[in-house]
């Protein structure tokens, strides 16, 4: 009897061990859920907030490059103030525009759309636009498929130590008036945008006429072309430029937090706005974004004799309704 009590004892003290471990371990599991859930909960806070202030930093930075230059002036009397300039770049249209094409500066392809870049080269949405677009762009130019306005301005000196805004401007158009070669133009903004080159704003960045002379001959510029350029010819051409161009409408965002404004970068084809808002709405990036607006599939890029459908005088396809 004895014996069997012990054994039925020791069979309870083992079976309530066991339930024991089992409580003990059902609760670990329920409190590593618990945190999981928390850290879940506590991650998804994080990533919201990120999100929101990189949306706000974004918004920031883009009404930064939003100028408001001669708020006081109409239109027409800014560009009268701009034709009165003495010094103006003898490679610039009067409103501000330097045309090249496969065959060289000032001169255009027959039957083949124009597409024009307002940029500056203190702004970060323009590097940006440079470093995801300006491939793109180059061989279309190299192929004789768009011709390219180029509408360089100046109004981030803001945000220089050293006015490189004018500076790199004046050294652009310098170069425009000596070298004729599209594609040693386009190299030399290529090399200005790079990441490793373009200086950040409010950085303190410093950088020289020679660094940006040897960007230009990194580019395919002769030595004595980047040599004999400027950085403070056209100034007050350049000053009339940021003044006069942020008032044309035509040039406004049509969607957008910063709808009615003009900003940097601003692309227009064949004169038509194009609204880049819609990139992020066909989830395209901004290569690819210009090629469908031309009328192009990817792989017409660059070939020689193929158009873009769109032509001369047609209005970019839209990236939401294909239209």
């Amino acid at each position: 009897m004895a014996s069997n009590a012990n054994k039925t004892d020791k069979r309870k003290t083992r079976a309530a061990r066991r339930a024991a471990e089992e409580a003990a371990a059902k609760a670990r599991a329920e409190q590593a859920a618990k945190e999981r859930r928390q850290q879940t909960i506590i991650g998804a806070i994080v990533v919201a907030i990120v999100a929101v202030l990189v949306l706000v930093a974004g918004i920031a930075l883009w009404k930064a490059h939003t100028s408001a230059a001669g708020s006081d002036m109409t239109v027409q009397e800014a560009y009268d103030a701009l034709q009165k300039v003495e010094d103006k770049p003898s490679t610039a249209d009067d409103k501000g525009g330097v045309i090249l094409s496969k065959d060289g500066v000032g001169k255009t392809v027959d039957d083949a759309p124009t597409v024009a870049v307002y940029m500056d080269f203190m702004c970060s949405g323009c590097g940006n636009f440079e470093r995801t677009a300006g491939e793109t762009i180059t061989k279309l130019v190299e192929a004789g498929q768009i011709n390219l306005e180029l509408h360089p301005m100046s109004f981030g000196d803001r945000w220089s130590s050293d006015e490189y805004s004018t500076r790199a401007a004046n050294m652009l158009l310098s170069i425009t008036e000596q070298d004729k070669d599209a594609s040693h133009i386009l190299g030399f903004i290529t090399n200005m945008y790079a990441e490793d080159f373009q200086p950040a704003e409010n950085s303190g960045k410093k950088t020289s006429d020679d660094q940006m002379k040897k960007q230009a001959v990194n580019a395919g510029v002769a030595q004595k072309v980047a040599d004999a350029a400027v950085t403070d010819k056209y100034t007050k051409w350049l000053d009339a430029i940021d003044t006069y161009t942020p008032k044309r409408t035509e040039l406004a965002n049509v969607s957008g937090q910063l709808k009615g404004s003009m900003t940097t970068p601003t692309v227009t084809i064949n004169g038509h706005f194009w609204d880049m808002n819609q990139l992020s709405t066909a989830s395209l990036t901004a290569d690819k974004g210009l090629v469908e607006a031309l009328g192009l599939t990817d792989d017409q890029v660059g070939q020689k004799g193929t158009l873009p459908s769109i032509g001369a005088s047609g209005k970019p396809i839209s990236l939401t309704t294909g239209k």
